[in-house]
């Protein structure tokens, strides 16, 4: 790497526009982010893909490598490379032969900075960037969970970062507390919501009538939608128990995500269903590519987390339509979420509060709803916006760069 300082756009640190182009004559910084995958389309996968676009209009050569999947499609359209290797494995044995395909990358591209976001990459990306001298960062994207001596150990590599991203102030304390990083390597950059694409004013009546009679959904009366994979943890049997307790046949409810293979869940989930006899109030859809429309539809947002959140990007892209939403109270919610004024919290796994909270919810009426969507669309824009974290990123990357020995 050049031994001058210098910053994401390749110039020395001067007074200059964030998004100038590249002086004459200064190389371009370059920076290689490194996941399983680019097939499930989650925040992971999305994140990277809008940090490459960041990366390559600020003036840098943006590289991803990975297993490869759909959304490579979406990084060549950021005008981002993407280099096919199987750091998607867990095998030690092709985790060791990863380091050797990831230090010739670097060296053969020039990187400047290794950006893990993954835990079997980051063991290769580490020992990578250390054989090739260059710079590492990180973002530690949930707790993962650490039950034991060696799975602490294997979600270590996420804290070896130069710098430790964290999606939210609580992934941040979970870094310090279990991991002993210390607080000054931590730079907390939350999820951010596209907020051109999660724009009420965009989404078209249209949309939303199409994907309404697609679902099946009676005209005029309210719905309840869970977005999320249908996994345990993400809270379905407690968000049907509690429509369960409602009692009502007069509100529709859709959850939202596939179940990625757990068959057997699903079938837990469709005989609560039938046991309740919600046959006609509920409705579960694999998928839906129109996440705006989907929201706009929906009269109340939940998120039934019985695990803490990371971030939970479901709050806030709800709040930026003006949607009501109601969380668990533990993980990222508490920092998406101004009790009362933007949404509500409730405790986790508890589905007699939900329950009392969204008839609430669905009295609520037509001024006070509109004062809310108002605060809740001026909240998410003013804190979680995707230009905001792709900026913070960036800085980050800036910092890096021109980090001393030690520090």
């Amino acid at each position: 790497m050049n031994e001058e300082a210098q910053d994401i756009t390749g110039a020395p640190p001067v007074e200059q526009e964030p998004d100038s182009l590249v002086p004459s004559g200064v190389r371009r910084v370059t920076v290689l982010q490194v996941l399983p995958s680019l097939g499930a389309g989650g925040g992971v996968e999305r994140g990277t893909v809008e940090i490459a676009r960041a990366i390559v209009e600020a003036g840098g050569r943006s590289l991803v490598a990975s297993a490869g999947g759909l959304m490579v499609h979406d990084l060549t359209r950021a005008k981002a490379e993407h280099f096919a290797l199987p750091v998607d494995s867990k095998n030690p044995l092709v985790m060791r032969a990863n380091i050797a395909r990831l230090a010739r990358l670097i060296v053969e591209e020039n990187v400047d900075i290794v950006h893990a976001r993954s835990r079997a990459p980051a063991w290769s990306a580490c020992y990578a960037a250390a054989r090739t001298g260059r710079r590492f960062v990180t973002t530690f994207h949930g707790t993962y969970g650490a039950g034991n001596p060696l799975k602490r150990k294997y979600n270590s590599i996420m804290t070896r970062g130069e710098r430790v991203i964290a999606i939210s102030s609580f992934i941040a304390g979970h870094v310090h507390q279990i991991y002993g990083v210390p607080a000054a390597r931590i730079r907390v950059i939350p999820r951010g919501v596209d907020l051109e694409r999660f724009d009420p004013a965009r989404v078209s009546a249209e949309r939303v009538a199409q994907l309404a009679s697609q679902w099946r959904l009676g005209d005029g009366l309210p719905v309840i939608m869970l977005p999320g994979r249908l996994t345990r943890w993400k809270g379905q049997t407690v968000f049907l128990e509690a429509i369960a307790r409602l009692g009502r046949k007069d509100i529709r409810c859709v959850l939202v995500g596939s179940d990625q293979g757990r068959a057997d869940y699903r079938r837990e989930l469709e005989d609560i269903i039938s046991r309740h006899d919600l046959g006609e109030v509920v409705r579960i859809v694999d998928h839906c590519a129109d996440m705006p429309a989907a929201y706009m539809l929906t009269d109340v947002v939940v998120s039934a987390s019985t695990d803490p959140e990371a971030f939970g990007r479901v709050v806030p892209e709800a709040q930026a339509l003006g949607r009501p939403v109601i969380a668990s109270d533990h993980g990222g919610a508490r920092e998406t979420i101004i009790e009362g004024e933007t949404g509500w919290l409730t405790p986790p796994g508890d589905a007699q509060t939900l329950a009392a909270t969204l008839q609430r919810v669905l009295e609520i009426g037509p001024e006070a709803r509109q004062g809310l969507a108002e605060r809740a669309i001026t909240y998410v824009r003013a804190n979680f916006s995707k230009d905001a974290m792709c900026d913070k990123t960036l800085d980050v990357y800036n910092e890096v760069l021109n980090l001393k020995p030690g520090e």
